[in-house]
């Protein structure tokens, strides 16, 4: 492996100032006490993506969270710098070198360590919550066939799936989940009530939204919307979540009814 320090694209800052010269969000910046995502990548290019756009984005420039893009590439061994190399018993593709991931997680370490992968635990919004609630992530994107289960074994590596297919690599998934997650640190959203009353929050799928015209191809907002009566309202909405979880998501109103 080479000796130069491997390097990783840092985004997220702590204050605001005034320059002359465009925004660079590829800029190393020191963000100290902020929620952290860490992405162990062969494409540190794809951040922040989406993720440097709008309210994250926003939150991302005021050093609210900060994103490292670490390269898997610099760890690789050998002159070309492999990652990868063929399944042990034979079989189609490549698969992630053991000694290769655990160079980067180690450079990585301090935060709770996630494998992106599709036979692992669903990502859901409990667990976007759980993950806003501590210092931050790290998120393993796998490529090819995956990675050398001996490194996941070795740090005890746990396994989320964004859901149930399969894509070329962990990147979009990544991206996904630390959307979830981010829109819940304190001061992302401009109200904070958006996230107590969308959806999965108390384990309904969310009402149905309305806004101006009042009447628009024939169809007129709800009268209980425009009556002003509050209580009348979050009875409304209440009702309508329900109803709408019992439609399409029965196996969520069945849990919810456990309780």
């Amino acid at each position: 492996m080479s000796d130069e320090t491997p390097k990783s694209r840092s985004h997220g800052r702590l204050t605001i100032q005034a320059s002359l010269k465009p925004r660079d969000l590829m800029e190393e910046r020191n963000v100290r006490g902020a929620w952290a995502a860490r992405v162990i990548t062969l494409f540190p290019e794809a951040f922040p993506g989406t993720l440097g756009l709008s309210l994250t984005g926003k939150a991302l420039d005021l050093g609210l969270w900060r994103l490292d893009a670490i390269d898997l590439r610099q760890f690789g061994i050998g002159k070309h710098r492999n990652v990868d190399d063929t399944p042990a018993g034979g079989g189609a593709g490549m698969v992630l070198r053991a000694d290769v991931v655990d160079a980067a997680l180690r450079a990585a370490a301090g935060l709770p360590v996630v494998y992106l992968s599709p036979r692992g635990r669903r990502f859901d919004q409990a667990m976007a919550r759980q993950w806003a609630a501590g210092p931050g992530i790290t998120l393993l994107c796998g490529r090819f066939e995956g990675v050398d289960q001996r490194v996941l074994d070795h740090h005890n590596i746990a396994e989320v799936s964004l859901g149930d297919f399969v894509l070329t690599g962990g990147e979009i998934a990544a991206q996904a989940m630390l959307d979830a997650t981010v829109r819940l640190l304190p001061g992302v959203l401009g109200n904070a009530e958006s996230a107590v009353e969308e959806s999965f929050s108390d384990g309904l799928l969310e009402h149905p939204q309305y806004t101006r015209p009042a009447l628009w191809e024939g169809r007129e907002i709800p009268a209980v919307l425009q009556s002003g009566n509050h209580a009348e309202i979050a009875k409304w909405r209440r009702a309508e979540a329900e109803r709408i979880t019992r439609e399409r998501r029965p196996d969520l109103w069945d849990r919810l009814k456990r309780g």
